[in-house]
């Protein structure tokens, strides 16, 4: 687990406001790249309960030490997607106010998805927008959550109903950090990892099923690799379609079976990428179903994510037709109907609308 070459990328996101996306071990110790990001006098670190006894005061530290004229202080959010949540936002407006924090300010986002959302949607919104850097720990967030300014918070309702786009300064993806992370959590990043091949590139589901037992054992070059090759595919799709228009729907590949399934389980069930797991397949069956893809495709893809150790069938006593009713609140949805990002096999994934309601139905009544 040395730090290589081999196990340090770069991933340049162009654009309106372009940044880099750093991977590989023992970024969080740079002091000195972390603080060139900083414009102001307050620092932010936000972080939650998991993740700041093992890094963020180290972070804030280091932090400090480069930039002695600056004010660096960490605010501590509970660990869970129930954090992601207006309360939650609110919390972190009155963090800001009493930090006297000004439009130079910079938050620190330190943690998984949730945080990263949360944290990047405060910045979004402090006197309409400060600086954010993303500081993901978790696979998950620095394959899919902490690239491409997405941030949001839930609602009862549903997933991620209230946000912004708000593009970090920059991304460190400090691959040291999954060291630490939980074995069920390393998995569901795998899930969104997968993502990219379906949606893009087959040929990544091939290397990803050659390379399957050295991600599974943490090697730090086999998982630079999958997440720069990951963030390459998101950060191309970003750059054509920043405010999620058209292509950067693909991104959503199996979410819209997701974000159903978490929501009506009140995010107390499957994780996010176990529920996209789960999606993938269900998006994979119905493009099946409707005649759009073969049937190997399917069972090819269930195959990959079981070998990652990830659920391929829905979770036990959820009704489908209350399971239809959450997605239609899915943000894809629109005055035509349901619309379900669906594929023609591996790699070649498209926007599908008018999907009928009964063809859904089928496919969560078999799952």
């Amino acid at each position: 687990m040395s730090d290589t070459p081999q196990a340090r990328h770069a991933v340049e996101v162009h654009g309106a406001q372009p940044y880099r996306i750093a991977i590989g071990p023992g970024l969080l110790d740079d002091g000195e790249a972390l603080a060139a990001h900083v414009r102001g006098r307050h620092v932010l670190v936000v972080s939650d309960g998991n993740v700041a006894p093992l890094y963020a005061r180290a972070l804030a530290d280091t932090l400090q030490a480069r930039l002695p004229r600056a004010r660096v202080i960490v605010t501590c959010i509970p660990a869970g997607e129930a954090s992601k949540s207006l309360e939650g936002f609110a919390e972190l407006m009155r963090e800001l106010a009493d930090f006297g924090a000004t439009r130079d300010a910079c938050v620190f986002a330190l943690g998984g998805g949730v945080v990263g959302d949360l944290g990047g949607f405060a910045a979004a919104c402090w006197m309409r927008g400060i600086d954010c850097v993303q500081l993901p720990t978790t696979l998950l967030a620095m394959v899919d959550s902490s690239v491409g300014g997405k941030t949001a918070v839930d609602l009862p309702q549903g997933k991620n109903l209230v946000g912004a786009f708000h593009p970090p300064r920059a991304v460190f993806a400090d691959t040291a950090t999954l060291r630490t992370l939980p074995e069920r959590e390393l998995r569901a990043g795998l899930a969104e990892v997968v993502k990219y091949g379906a949606i893009r590139d087959a040929g990544f589901l091939d290397w990803l099923d050659q390379h399957a037992d050295a991600l599974l054992r943490r090697d730090d070059a086999a998982l630079a690799g999958a997440i720069a090759r990951s963030c390459a595919h998101k950060a191309a799709i970003v750059e054509r379609d920043p405010f999620e228009h058209g292509e950067r729907a693909l991104l959503n590949f199996g979410h819209t079976f997701a974000h159903a399934i978490e929501t009506e389980q009140g995010y107390g069930g499957l994780n996010h990428g176990e529920a996209v797991a789960v999606g993938m397949v269900l998006a994979a069956r119905l493009s099946t179903a409707l005649g759009l893809a073969p049937a190997t495709d399917d069972a090819r893809l269930a195959g990959l994510l079981a070998r990652f150790g990830l659920p391929t069938a829905l979770p036990a006593n959820l009704d489908a037709n209350a399971l239809l009713a959450r997605m239609r609140l899915d943000k894809k949805a629109d005055a035509a109907g349901l619309r379900f990002v669906l594929w023609d096999g591996a790699g070649a994934a498209r926007v599908v609308a008018g999907v009928p309601d009964e063809a859904v139905l089928d496919v969560l009544r078999l799952a």
